[in-house]
């Protein structure tokens, strides 16, 4: 099955064409947030890899608004590969009474148990995190860290593999995050990495759900450094596809979503919009949202399947020409 994120990068999918035909009018949305944001506050350095480090903020800010985040998927990961730090990760996972010692699912993390440990130690906990959900989303790992890692490691060994500067980088964005995420939200029931009636059909999981809310967090440094070294924040319009796509997932309104929010957490920016008028923005006109879920629906279960089977039959077809 494949992903939302997969289908927005894909300009041909029915899934990104179908977005892009029924909210075109995205450009001044992105330039109210760019001028909103002001310049980056938290830059990494160069040794800092971005894409690990966005996913680790994102546990962190989990662990901030969640009593009892799950960590299903980390399970899965490491379920799903034989990585050599498999007993590591198990053992990490353990150590938060996520799972048994057999490796079996038992329960949340229950971050309040930890309200002891330093800084550093929940910057490397994130990041060890991130790392393992690798192995459950990305195509390959031969690269990863993870590799550095052996047989007998331990859970120390996993945390040992961010260095000071990601550490730096991370608790710099919680600080900021502290600051002006969270007295942002809305109160309400909270869900971290929530799935929608439509992620049978589409995979795909929102970093938070709190009180009627969906908030997406982004940890991108910004468009290209200025004269004088700072940079703007970039709202890319597949970053609004994707929190559409959402919303649109949600066929049945099991989350009663009113209201969608990017947190660009470099730039301590963070910005909502009442659905409604957000949909009616990007579209030009007044929006019935649930004949949109139905639509949306029919296009990433009846369209977007035979798009892929197309693709895969023009696929063989290539291959049987070259030979």
């Amino acid at each position: 099955m494949s992903s939302l994120t997969a289908e927005l990068a894909d300009p041909r999918s029915p899934v990104a064409r179908w977005l892009r035909a029924t909210s075109p009018h995205h450009h001044d949305v992105q330039a109210d947030f760019r001028e909103a944001a002001g310049p980056a506050l938290v830059l990494p350095s160069p040794v800092v890899v971005l894409g690990t480090q966005g996913t680790a903020i994102d546990w962190w800010f989990r662990f901030l608004v969640d009593p009892a985040p799950s960590v299903g998927i980390v399970v899965a990961g490491l379920r799903s590969r034989r990585a050599p730090c498999r007993q590591a990760g198990l053992e990490l996972l353990h150590d938060l009474g996520a799972v048994d010692e057999a490796g079996n699912l038992v329960g949340h993390v229950r971050p309040a148990r930890f309200a002891d440990r330093s800084d550093e130690w929940w910057a490397r906990v994130s990041y060890a995190l991130a790392l393992l959900v690798e192995l459950y989303r990305a195509p390959m790992v031969d690269g990863s860290r993870l590799m550095r890692l052996g047989p007998s490691s331990r859970a120390e060994d996993l945390l040992a593999l961010a260095n000071p500067d990601e550490v730096a980088d991370l608790i710099a964005m919680r600080d900021l995050a502290v600051e002006r995420l969270l007295p942002a939200l809305p109160s309400g029931p909270v869900t971290t990495s929530a799935t929608f009636d439509g992620s049978a059909d589409l995979h795909a999981d929102a970093d938070l759900i709190v009180g009627g809310m969906l908030v997406d967090f982004k940890a991108g440094q910004g468009g290209r450094p200025r004269a004088d070294g700072s940079r703007a924040a970039v709202l890319r319009r597949e970053d609004l596809d994707q929190l559409l796509g959402y919303v649109l997932l949600d066929y049945s309104d099991t989350f009663a979503l009113r209201a969608v929010a990017v947190y660009a957490a470099r730039f301590g920016h963070f910005m909502s919009w009442p659905l409604g008028e957000l949909f009616a923005r990007l579209a030009g006109r007044p929006i019935d949202l649930a004949t949109l879920r139905q639509e949306f629906a029919h296009v990433v279960r009846v369209e977007l399947p035979a798009y892929r089977k197309e693709s895969i039959a023009a696929r063989l077809r290539r291959r049987s020409q070259a030979r």
